[in-house]
């Protein structure tokens, strides 16, 4: 496993990036801007990272910026962990098997999310290609929030 970003979301980009960048020095890694889904992406990472972070984006933080106003409450500002895995399906089966609810199932052989025990969002992506879809995760419908 390997650990890949942090997000939180941002209500004032501009500010964020002033803070986070200006003040405590990160450097920006990438950005992406969406049009069609009305936001914008945003990878930072600590000064010692950059070099590393450039070419691998990780560790980064993300930060997520959303066009239309919304108010987070609830701690919905901040997004969830991330972790590249070896192999999604496998890791997915073990935590089920131990009780933990896959609330966005691996339907794309590619990203599910869990949450801890604390209500934490933990993004799962499968190192590298996704996996060829397949059962019982292609029709396990989505569960609660992440």
């Amino acid at each position: 496993m390997k650990y890949l970003h942090t997000m939180i979301r941002v209500k004032d980009l501009d500010a964020s990036i002033h803070f986070y960048c200006e003040l405590l020095g990160l450097k920006e890694v990438k950005r992406y801007d969406s049009e069609k889904g009305r936001f914008s992406l945003i990878y930072l990472a600590a000064p010692d990272d950059y070099s590393h972070a450039k070419t691998t984006q990780t560790p980064t933080i993300e930060l997520t910026y959303n066009w239309d106003t919304e108010d987070y409450s609830g701690g919905r500002n901040f997004g969830h962990l991330a972790f590249a895995v070896d192999d999604i399906y496998a890791l997915c089966q073990k935590l089920m098997d131990a009780g933990v609810t896959i609330n966005r199932p691996p339907r794309d052989g590619h990203m599910a999310f869990v949450r801890s025990p604390d209500l934490i969002s933990i993004e799962l992506l499968q190192r590298g290609n996704a996996l060829s879809a397949q059962e019982p995760w292609l029709s396990m419908p989505n569960s609660g929030e992440w």
